[in-house]
């Protein structure tokens, strides 16, 4: 029999080990129905994902702005709140490091201002959230996404009439070369992004759990009557969640323009960003809001992206199909975060009743 301890640590695995599996025979039945072999088709996914060093490149690569973003959903679940922002701070993020990469300063000062840059604009963008929250009450869900589509919009306004590249319309001007961040292999798209991933968990890691401005956080997410009681400031909280969230989503977008090749340069359309902050949310339910297994889920969730190219030419398996497997899995491995986070909002709700 195993200590109480270590089953509160090996329960939450074997939930999402038991709930991973149940996704994969969901899939592999849809497949079945659809005329695919599934058996060829996961071989295709994991080997494609995970079967060569180059494969296991690409899915780090896919996974660094995936870290950042479910960093900035993480914590403000821990803080209990419910922030979906990650999208719009991290398309003002990536445009920041476009704009200050051409003030052309000294290398490896214009790499570093650039990354500071898109911190301090998606802070700035989650700010009026904060402020709202504060000032009128207004829930943040409704907040974050009218300034997810605002910033959309201004995304495109600004490639299309202000950033845009003179050779090419479609896309802005492109980050110079002493902003750019190091690959890591010459083959792949993998960069110094994912080191500079890993390094924001372990800095959020410390904050939660090892200062008391992260015990805060913590205390008014999990009891926040109780926290007042105590002498937690409820609306410090609140702004220091957003800002932090803000700056990891801001330079998730940095990271992901001044890292993936080979343009260097925000798109038209933002295809290089678009749904990375929403897919950030269920990385986030994935890994439990906890820093080291939000690591674990983005590597998974990005060898499920790598891979997914993979089925299309092997099995023969339609991109379409492709993605709703790969839906079915990440939703089977979110339910267990999800249960437990419905059952926290109702203990909250019917308590404040």
């Amino acid at each position: 029999m195993l200590p109480s301890s270590w089953r509160r640590r090996f329960n939450p695995i074997a939930e999402s080990l038991l709930a991973g599996l149940i996704g994969l025979i969901i899939g592999g039945f849809i497949m079945l129905a659809f005329g695919y072999n599934p058996i060829s088709a996961y071989r295709s996914l994991f080997f494609g994902s995970f079967g060569s060093a180059y494969s296991w490149a690409e899915s780090l690569a896919n996974a660094t702005p995936l870290i950042l973003t479910a960093l900035t959903f993480a914590i403000a679940m821990r803080g209990g709140l419910f922030n979906i922002g990650a999208e719009g701070q991290l398309y003002v993020g990536a445009l920041a490091a476009v704009a200050v990469s051409l003030m052309h300063l000294p290398s490896p000062f214009n790499l570093v201002v650039s990354l500071l840059a898109a911190m301090v604009a998606g802070m700035i963008w989650s700010l009026p959230v904060a402020l709202l929250k504060l000032g009128r009450g207004v829930h943040e869900v409704i907040s974050t996404i009218m300034f997810n589509w605002i910033a959309h919009f201004f995304a495109f306004y600004l490639i299309a009439n202000v950033l845009t590249d003179p050779k090419r319309g479609e896309r802005t001007i492109s980050i110079v070369e002493s902003a750019r961040l190091t690959r890591i292999l010459p083959m792949a798209t993998l960069n110094s992004g994912i080191l500079i991933s890993l390094i924001t968990v372990a800095v959020i890691l410390f904050f939660l759990w090892r200062t008391s401005a992260g015990f805060e956080v913590r205390a008014a997410g999990y009891n926040q009557e109780a926290s007042h009681y105590a002498g937690i400031s409820l609306r410090k909280q609140v702004l220091r969640v957003f800002l932090i969230g803000g700056a990891i989503a801001g330079l998730a977008g940095a990271v992901q323009v001044m890292g993936r090749p080979p343009y260097y340069a925000v798109m038209s359309g933002l295809p290089q960003l678009v749904n990375l902050g929403f897919d950030g949310i269920g990385v986030a339910m994935i890994g439990r809001n906890h820093p080291i297994g939000i690591v674990f889920a983005a590597i998974f969730f990005g060898g499920l992206m790598t891979g997914g190219r993979i089925m299309q030419f092997d099995p023969g398996v339609p991109f379409e199909l492709v993605r709703v497997i790969e839906g079915v899995i990440i939703i089977a491995l979110a339910v267990p975060e999800l249960r437990r986070l419905i059952s926290r909002f109702r203990r909250k709700r019917k308590h404040e009743n």
